[in-house]
């Protein structure tokens, strides 16, 4: 943590023993600190959890694509080193950009209604 990182002051605040539990036991769920609960609910910020699991889930979406855009390669080199593709697997291709399109609107919708929860919620 640099100089401008430090943090110098600290607050107190009573609540209930029960309602601190129930926090405490939202943070052990959440895997995030007690602090990083509060502070990110009063700044509207996203949690860290949260956080993690979009990223989480970007990147596997995109190992996902990375492979799809490997077999869209090995495709165009077997049509260009032919120079033919047959019927059948250039529809079986075409099938599979069908596919990518349709898993792209659904990974943009996924990202924008996880966004929107969020925002709701704060």
């Amino acid at each position: 943590m640099n100089i401008d990182e430090q943090k110098d002051e600290v607050i107190f605040f009573r609540i209930k023993s029960e309602k601190k539990k129930d926090w405490k036991k939202i943070c052990s769920n959440k895997q995030i600190s007690l602090t990083s609960l509060i502070i990110n609910s009063v700044e509207n910020r996203m949690m860290d959890d949260e956080r993690r699991k979009v990223l989480a889930f970007i990147e596997k979406q995109d190992n996902i694509f990375g492979k799809i855009e490997n077999n869209i390669n090995q495709v165009a080199k077997i049509a260009n080193g032919q120079k033919f593709i047959s019927e059948n697997k250039l529809r079986n291709f075409s099938d599979k950009l069908s596919e990518i399109i349709i898993l792209k609107k659904n990974r943009t919708k996924s990202l924008q209604k996880s966004m929107q929860s969020y925002q709701d919620d704060c």
